[in-house]
């Protein structure tokens, strides 16, 4: 019997989630075996709990029944959302992976990157690195700014949700009615960390994506909400269908089922690239720029920020979806890559912890 415990992101966003179920997935492969995987949440920002992160608490309770421990994945780097007691961390007494972590920044109000106010200091990501026994990180810029302050331990895994068609045959069966059609996948602009005449913008690039669409001849686009705050914004499309779940299953048939996915959301174009699903990925901030370039599909990727035309690159995308495939299958030896690494990982974290929970 193997326990272990996963510190992660999980807040409102069904990504979340999706990003969780690739990663059980690696586990499962990885120890070949049922695991007791207790999931705790990253912080306790958003739950009515007072266990969560990287506390006294929840290290003591990991000494005690774990015998290994995963933090991620997700951008708990970049919006520093994991709570993490360095003295405290000292005292963990079980292997520590951190997985498929990123830190991104955002366009500031004069379209340049800029660092987030609230991203994780730089002596905590240290701190968690000189601990971690593994430390898989999401993307290129993630590892390129752990290297800028001095930790090296870093391997380039890409994100789980990449990987995703292998447990494309388990997902639920939907509605004849809920298959195929066009998804616009949307975030409240109230969310979106970008400048603010960039925002203002947001309704109406959605509005024309939407007529463009039905334009072409789609009659059934609807909008996919990733969180309950982002059903205000849809609902404000009048004549517009939209859809909403936290169930991560359905979410993810969704996708596969769709004739075609547009997304200004990083947690639906992964699946959609994995699944075969064709897209058209719209990203804002350098979390989403880079993860989709480290997987080889940059030039596809729009700016929304730096793009001045948006709606003419989305029409050049809509005009050359039949160069997908080829882009795929050019991306293969990328994905081929990043999915030994993070297996190599999961192989060497599982020897770790079978040699922790033989010695008792």
């Amino acid at each position: 019997m193997i326990t272990l415990y996963c510190l992660r992101p999980k807040a409102f966003n069904v990504g979340n989630d999706v990003i969780f179920s690739g990663l059980r997935h690696f586990v499962q492969e990885a120890f070949q075996c049922v695991v007791n995987l207790v999931s705790l949440p990253a912080t306790s920002r958003y739950e009515s709990v007072a266990k969560a992160g990287l506390t006294p608490r929840t290290i003591h309770e990991i000494n005690q029944y774990g015998h290994g421990v995963i933090v991620g994945g997700g951008n708990l780097y970049e919006n520093g959302e994991l709570e993490v007691n360095l003295d405290a961390l000292e005292q963990l007494q079980v292997p520590l992976m951190l997985f498929s972590l990123s830190r991104g920044r955002i366009y500031g109000r004069r379209k340049q990157l800029v660092p987030r106010t609230d991203a994780m200091p730089a002596r905590t990501i240290a701190g968690l690195n000189k601990r971690a026994a593994i430390s898989l990180v999401r993307d290129h810029s993630t590892q390129r700014h752990l290297q800028e302050i001095g930790v090296s331990n870093t391997v380039v895994g890409g994100c789980p949700t990449i990987f995703l068609d292998r447990v494309a045959g388990n997902l639920p069966k939907l509605a004849a009615a809920d298959r195929g059609g066009v998804l616009v996948s949307i975030r409240t602009p109230d969310l979106m960390n970008i400048p603010l005449d960039c925002k203002v913008r947001v309704y109406r690039q959605v509005e024309s994506i939407l007529g463009y669409l039905q334009d072409r001849g789609h009659h059934k686009v609807r909008l996919l909400c990733h969180d309950h705050r982002d059903i205000p914004f849809a609902a404000s499309f009048q004549g517009v269908d939209y859809l909403y779940t936290d169930d991560c299953g359905i979410f993810l048939a969704l996708l596969q089922a769709a004739d075609l996915v547009v997304t200004f959301r990083l947690h639906a174009a992964l699946p959609c690239l994995a699944f075969g699903t064709p897209v058209i990925p719209i990203s804002y901030d350098e979390r989403a720029l880079s993860l989709i370039d480290t997987i080889g599909f940059g030039p596809w990727d729009i700016d929304l920020v730096q793009t001045p035309d948006l709606m003419g690159e989305i029409v050049n995308r809509y005009q050359r979806l039949h160069e997908l495939g080829g882009l795929r299958a050019r991306a293969k030896p990328v994905w081929d890559q990043l999915c030994g690494a993070t297996k190599a990982g999961f192989q060497e974290f599982a020897a770790r912890v079978t040699a922790c929970k033989d010695a008792g």
